[in-house]
């Protein structure tokens, strides 16, 4: 029997950012709307729609060898199972996402110790329990099913929800008082997979490509000609990722400079670049950088 990885993606918000992800990192996944087991044109893959929160459970039980998760599902279901690597992606945009402490912003908390003995609702029942037991403060914490911001103040006194810009707090009027705890995509593996010298392999072959896909992200190519007598005024203006390539031209006055840079400074960078001689400016998208 071949070989086969079975691979969680979770299903829900991260459900479309991941298959997104996944398509530029090289694998096109196929999720018909009715199945749990979306097709991936790759033949040593075998891949399961789960929720984010039971991912945990089912890699450490050998349902899944490997899975897409946030850590916070991980620290929350006490499993242990091991991280791949981390993938800093989310619903919205490409950075952590927090788990704050919220209250209505007419209420006079300031910080979780004025929350004694209140009702704190939220889907991350034991990690808020740690924190709160860590700090000392005696509270009920109930399960929240969803729609968390509009608990309080009738039905609950605060909340402990996760956000990405806090926009959707905000619109609830209620006002952060602290962070429980920061989050990011982990791919996480079961230990018994790890184990498995195949399976190891192909979770980093999908780890480096994942990653290198993400990176791409936030960067752009950059190459331009220059004469041999700009060159170092030009190399003075290029926050290179690495060393830039330097190739020779058929006119041997002129060379070839090629680089990698954050795409939020190439704005500043090639005016810059055309003023210190720089010539035939291209700027072009990176689908993976693999470092």
């Amino acid at each position: 029997m071949a070989n086969k990885l079975r691979l969680g993606i979770p299903k829900g918000s991260l459900q479309d950012a991941t298959i997104a992800l996944f398509k530029r990192a090289g694998w096109n996944i196929y999720a018909d709307g009715r199945s749990y087991f979306p097709s991936i044109d790759d033949t040593e893959i075998e891949c399961m729609l789960i929720r984010a929160q039971e991912m945990a459970r089912y890699v450490d039980h050998g349902v899944l060898d490997v899975g897409l998760t946030g850590i916070d599902w991980v620290v929350e279901s006490g499993l242990d199972v091991a991280s791949v690597t981390t993938l800093t992606y989310a619903k919205q945009s490409r950075r952590k996402v927090r788990w704050v402490l919220a209250v209505p912003e007419s209420s006079s908390y300031e910080k979780a110790e004025d929350l004694e003995g209140k009702i704190i609702a939220t889907e991350l029942v034991e990690t808020c329990k740690r924190y709160f037991a860590a700090k000392g403060v005696n509270v009920k914490v109930e399960f929240s099913w969803g729609a968390t911001e509009v608990k309080p103040p009738m039905l609950a006194d605060a909340i402990v929800e996760v956000t990405e810009t806090g926009s959707s707090l905000k619109a609830n009027h209620l006002k952060i008082i602290d962070t429980v705890m920061e989050s990011e995509t982990h791919l996480i593996a079961s230990k018994a997979a790890l184990a498995d010298a195949w399976k190891r392999q192909k979770m980093d072959q999908i780890a480096t490509m994942l990653r290198g896909a993400i990176d791409a992200q936030a960067q752009v190519g950059l190459m331009l000609n220059v004469k041999r007598a700009d060159l170092e005024a030009v190399l003075t203006v290029l926050p290179a990722l690495n060393s830039p390539t330097i190739s020779q031209l058929s006119d041997s006055e002129w060379v070839a400079v090629n680089t990698i840079l954050e795409e939020r400074v190439a704005r500043d960078v090639i005016p810059r670049l055309k003023a210190a001689g720089g010539a035939g400016i291209v700027e072009y998208p990176l689908n993976k950088v693999v470092l």
